[in-house]
């Protein structure tokens, strides 16, 4: 293994070949299989269309075979219908060759165990990486494992739609950009199931990403889709990431909506469906969220940022959904794994249930204005957290906790700081009832982060 930081938080993640090669791929097959125990069992395997995709795929299966455990290759698919594959077929492990996200010179894994349950950093990707570094692989096996081809695309669109009423839906114009990443392959038969006029940006797989990068989180990724809605006059627009797991919307004023509050609409149909229902929402959504829930007669729990602590938790609490700013939506009845394909379904219903435009059925769900994450490059995390937190309870008239970094929280706005997991930044979302708040607790909070 040339260099042991690809294995991160939630995913294993480098820059091929540099830091991520067929070698090491292989390695982590055979990590993968030792560690979860695999060998006589069955392996659900997948890529996304990255140009590094197909070798780093091959050595994978390599290792899992060698290793003595079965494949059932998916080809090139999204991360979320792996989920979908593993659950559904009740395998004991799924994995997914991707880099979401990421530029182009990157790829990764994302891996989980039976019922689609990810691997989480600590318990798991730790090990494999000691167990790599160790050079404690599993032997090879006396007989190598089979490897099986097969297609879920149809099937995962059965599933997908099988979370709408398709009987009264009104016809939608919606414009969705690919981003020439998997929802290109995914989104078709879904589409063709659905009363609507699609518009396609970017459904060509191309892992060179010759349009924009796969990143509909950042703001610059989206101005020709918010573009593209106003001109066509759609009612609005969908932005998937590179292996589709994610989605944001643009309503038809061209005006992008936060991921949380995607998660509100979302969290709103499923009440409707199912009264008093359990929603999860991370300690960096908007409130706007949590109100919804209450209002709509439902139970909200708030958790900490990240889906190996999600998903652990909806099991929990038997969660119907759970949402997070970042765009990923986690569904009970989807293994409780996530996916942007349901997720964009559950809100095209609701619009295509009532007669007007996606920003009159946002206007009482969203009071609130925003800042947006903002990154600070931060040498003493800690420090700088502890000179914020002193400040305001100082102040006074706040009420602080800990969940998932700092969170403060006024009544009439609150903010949460917390560190990032892989670089040395903090990472500050603020929300209040209006935009001078907003950017003076925003300018304030900024200047104590910065001034060490």
């Amino acid at each position: 293994m040339n260099d042991d930081s690809i294995f991160k938080a939630y995913d294993v993640r480098g820059i091929y070949p540099d830091s991520l090669d067929e070698q090491t791929a292989k390695e982590i097959g055979q990590a993968f299989v030792g560690h979860l125990g695999l060998a006589g069992t069955r392996v659900v395997v997948g890529r996304d269309m990255r140009l590094s995709g197909k070798p780093l795929l091959e050595a994978f299966i390599e290792g899992v075979t060698e290793s003595g455990a079965d494949v059932l290759d998916l080809g090139m698919v999204s991360t979320d219908a792996m989920y979908f594959a593993v659950g559904h077929l009740e395998e004991h492990a799924g994995a997914m060759i991707t880099a979401s996200h990421n530029p182009k010179q990157y790829n990764g894994f994302k891996l989980c165990r039976e019922e689609a349950q990810s691997l989480s950093g600590d318990e798991d990707l730790a090990r494999m990486r000691e167990m790599i570094l160790s050079d404690r692989l599993p032997p090879k096996a006396e007989f190598h494992g089979s490897v099986e081809v097969s297609d879920v695309t149809e099937d995962y669109a059965r599933h997908c739609l099988s979370f709408i009423d398709r009987k009264e839906l009104r016809p939608l114009k919606i414009v969705v950009d690919a981003g020439n990443g998997m929802a290109g392959k995914m989104l078709p038969p879904v589409f063709a199931q659905l009363p609507f006029e699609v518009v396609e940006m970017y459904f060509v797989l191309d892992g060179s990403f010759p349009n924009h990068p796969p990143n509909p989180i950042e703001p610059e990724n989206m101005v020709e889709l918010q573009e593209r809605v106003v001109a066509e006059g759609a009612d609005l627009g969908v932005a998937f990431d590179g292996d589709a797991d994610r989605c944001f919307i643009v309503d038809e004023r061209g005006e992008t909506v936060s991921g949380d509050i995607l998660a509100a609409l979302v969290a709103q149909n499923i009440l409707e469906k199912e009264p008093g229902a359990t929603i999860l929402y991370n300690a960096i959504c908007s409130k706007a969220l949590p109100e919804l829930v209450g209002r709509s007669g439902g139970n909200a729990i708030r958790t900490r940022v990240g889906h190996s602590i999600i998903k652990p938790e909806m099991r929990r609490h038997d969660a119907a959904f759970g949402g997070e700013h970042s765009g990923h939506f986690y569904f009970r009845d989807n293994y409780f794994a996530d996916s942007g394909i349901i997720a964009m379904l559950t809100a095209l219903e609701l619009l295509a249930r009532q007669d007007g435009p996606l920003s009159k059925l946002l206007a009482p769900i969203d009071p609130y204005v925003r800042s947006g994450e903002i990154n600070s490059e931060v040498k003493d995390q800690k420090t700088a957290m502890e000179r914020v937190r002193q400040f305001y309870e100082k102040r006074g008239g706040v009420d602080t906790d800990d969940l998932d970094g700092l969170t403060v929280d006024s009544g009439d706005w609150w903010f949460n700081l917390r560190p990032s997991n892989t670089e040395p930044l903090l990472r500050l979302n603020v929300e209040a009832a209006d935009h001078p708040t907003m950017e003076r607790i925003r300018d304030e909070t900024l200047s104590m982060i910065r001034s060490g």
